[in-house]
């Protein structure tokens, strides 16, 4: 009799068991479904939004480390009483890496997040300098607008190309909303040379420009042989 209970109360669990399986499996396998579709978009470069991993801020964080290192003439720059005399002497590095971490993390906020990074420590340095996370906003917009992701080499060679140029502008509006709310009128911008003439403005943005282009290609370049060297792995 007890030996009939338990083979009973057995077969009972077994069915309990087999129910509760099949009540599960089909929760199961929809979860599976959408892990499997989640893994292939973030794999997938030509989708512009998707999830940060955690080596992504890691290597975004490293690049921005390269680009400040290697701008240690900031310092110097400041005192130099010419337009676009600080975009001139960064541009080049502010081009160069940004591009290289874009080419590795291609995902929608790669610039926006080393532009925040930037700028959290260039505000210590030189505050109108903070704008430049602002720049990187306005870049990724661009970005998505004309080529929708990062997939191109040439999306993230254009977001390289615009980032330290647009700060010319900004800094520009900055000074000049500085001058009207002080009353002091051109004080701010007048501090620097040829910051009232338009050929002086037009020239040196040009010339940040054709610099930035020129870091933009070489970050696309040592990017490409860095991942043949398999350095830069996806």
């Amino acid at each position: 009799m007890e030996d009939e209970k338990r083979n009973g109360a057995v077969a009972a669990l077994i069915e309990n068991t087999r129910e509760m399986q099949e009540a599960v499996a089909p929760m199961q396998a929809e979860y599976e479904q959408k892990l499997r579709r989640r893994e292939a978009r973030d794999l997938d470069e030509s989708k512009m939004f998707r999830r940060f991993k955690i080596k992504d801020i890691v290597f975004l964080a490293i690049v921005t480390a390269c680009t400040l290192v290697t701008s240690a003439i900031m310092p110097l720059l400041i005192h130099v009483p010419v337009f676009g005399i600080i975009q001139l002497g960064l541009g080049l590095q502010f081009s160069v890496f940004p591009v290289i971490g874009l080419m590795k993390v291609r995902k929608a906020g790669s610039m926006t997040i080393m532009g925040i990074f930037i700028a959290l420590f260039l505000v210590m340095m030189f505050p109108p300098m903070a704008l430049i996370a602002v720049c990187a906003a306005v870049v990724e917009l661009v970005v998505f607008v004309i080529f929708r992701s990062y997939k191109s080499d040439w999306a993230c060679v254009l977001a390289g190309t615009l980032y330290m140029p647009l700060t010319v502008p900004l800094l520009y509006l900055y000074y000049n909303v500085n001058y009207t709310v002080t009353g002091d009128e051109n004080e701010a911008v007048s501090m620097f040379l040829g910051a009232t003439e338009p050929w002086v403005i037009a020239g040196m943005t040009a010339a940040i420009v054709a610099l930035c282009f020129a870091g933009s290609v070489i970050g696309m370049v040592v990017s490409r042989e860095l991942k043949k060297a398999g350095v830069l792995k996806k």
